[in-house]
């Protein structure tokens, strides 16, 4: 089996090129032992360091220390790009407080793209468009946790990321100038709103949010297309970049990131909008128009953007039911989107139509999916209905609040979509502690479950009798 080849050390090291090559090599085995390991340890000391900065006086507008509850939410929140808030984003914190979140909302966004797409080589050995785009970065396949390889996928996922927000921000920053707003204010606005948007946060730096820009089209589109691009993941975007419209180029996993993503889409919008039809709580009083902007807009934003124009608590309570199943189904793999993620649920219904149809494959434009990964999808939904029954079980008892406002924050917090019914401002700092643990477990802990089963599974020298139990 090949190595990986080892970078030459130069002959005599300071203490600083020590200190380098050591925590170099030490990144490097933890990569290669326990990706999931790494990946925890890295996120949490990027939300200590974060808390500790939102801590200082010189992060709120009132030049006070911010409680550690509050501090350590808001860093969850952020570096998680989740986008629940327990204090105003734009009259807590002050503009270096805002600059901080924005930074942890960059930094977490790529840091999740990074790890899922570093996850996804460790476990292949390649990502789906690998031989177009890393090949010519003359990576060694066999070389999955070294510095060049690392190196190269960190570029390429920084520079496109960049590029997207970058594009973003050129289109929201005219629309806040024409709306009044000094060049710097509108500049800082159009940013903020840019890298909340891609990494599908859901932060907002104004105190009434995106409700005066309700009907806005030159604001609201920009930030639907930045959380839709999000949401598809780096793999998708890659293969979407160099195909474009080739679709018989796309890999498996595009293809059915896209084909459940477009469904959920159109089908959330449809029936988010026949549902809140004639509430007058929310769009029951607007114009035919604005009533299918604002229901394809809570669509996407649903399954991870989490920015609303509609107060979520005046919800029909059927609306909010399905808000809750969007939210959990979440966005496409390897993204800032979270949740369940859609590649599940589509392995998932495809295995349900294979045995209804009474097929021992599980297939999808024209390629069998492999048992493993139906085994691993199953996984994943387990886990996540199992984080999200127990915080709720635990709010509940913390809070005494209705179960349909409770069970809407816990899968909020574990799919990192951000609505809110504003029980995480309301909550004693037990229950915010508990939602925090809640968004960084549903954060890293889907990516990391995925990887480590996925690594786990070996062939094996021989099988024990078959007998199937009865179910059903």
């Amino acid at each position: 089996m090949p190595t990986s080849p080892q970078v030459p050390r130069p002959t005599r090291l300071g203490p600083l090129g020590r200190v380098f090559f050591g925590a170099r090599d030490l990144v490097d085995r933890l990569a290669a032992s326990s990706p999931a390991r790494l990946a925890l340890t890295v996120f949490g000391l990027v939300i200590t360091l974060f808390t500790a900065l939102l801590s200082l006086p010189a992060s709120s507008r009132a030049g006070e220390f911010t409680p550690l509850y509050d501090a350590l939410f808001t860093a969850v929140s952020a570096v998680c790009v989740t986008g629940l808030t327990v204090v105003s984003t734009a009259t807590h914190w002050s503009f270096f407080g805002q600059v901080l979140i924005l930074v942890g909302i960059f930094v977490g966004g790529l840091g999740i793209l990074t790890l899922a797409s570093l996850l996804s080589l460790a476990v292949s050995k390649r990502l789906g468009v690998r031989g177009k785009l890393l090949a010519q970065q003359s990576m060694n396949t066999q070389n999955v946790g070294r510095l060049g390889e690392v190196g190269a996928l960190l570029r390429i996922v920084i520079t496109t990321s960049v590029a997207i927000e970058v594009l973003l921000a050129l289109m929201l920053t005219p629309r806040f100038l024409v709306l009044g707003e000094p060049f710097g204010q509108a500049l800082w606005h159009g940013i903020f709103y840019a890298v909340s948007a891609f990494n599908n946060a859901g932060f907002t730096p104004h105190s009434d949010g995106l409700v005066p820009y309700e009907t806005d089209l030159w604001i609201l589109v920009p930030l639907m297309l930045g959380v839709f691009i999000g949401s598809l993941g780096f793999p998708v975007v890659m293969v979407l970049i160099t195909f474009r419209f080739q679709m018989r180029q796309w890999t498996l996993h595009a293809k059915l990131t896209l084909a459940v993503t477009a469904i959920l889409m159109v089908a959330g919008a449809f029936v988010w909008l026949a549902l809140e039809w004639n509430n007058t709580a929310t769009i029951g009083g607007m114009s035919v128009g604005d009533k299918l902007v604002h229901s394809l807009f809570a669509s996407v934003m649903t399954r991870s953007g989490g920015f609303n124009l509609v107060d979520q608590n005046e919800l029909e309570s059927s609306t909010m039911l399905l808000t809750d199943a969007l939210m959990f189904a979440g966005g496409g793999s390897a993204s800032t989107a979270g949740g369940i993620k859609v590649t599940t649920i589509a392995v998932l219904f495809l295995a349900i139509a294979a045995e209804a149809r009474g097929d021992t494959d599980v297939k999808a434009f024209g390629r069998r999916i492999p048992e493993g990964a139906l085994r691993v999808a199953i996984s994943v939904v387990v886990l996540g209905a199992t984080l999200v029954s127990l915080a709720t079980a635990l709010l509940l008892g913390i809070s005494g609040e209705p179960l349909d406002r409770v069970l809407f924050e816990s899968i909020s917090a574990f799919a990192t979509v951000g609505l809110s019914t504003n029980l995480s401002a309301e909550l004693p700092p037990e229950g915010k502690y508990v939602l925090a643990a809640l968004m960084f477990a549903g954060r890293v802990g889907t990516i990391t479950l995925a990887a480590a089963l996925t690594l786990r599974q070996r062939d094996q020298l021989y099988h024990f009798p078959e007998e199937r139990p009865i179910i059903g």
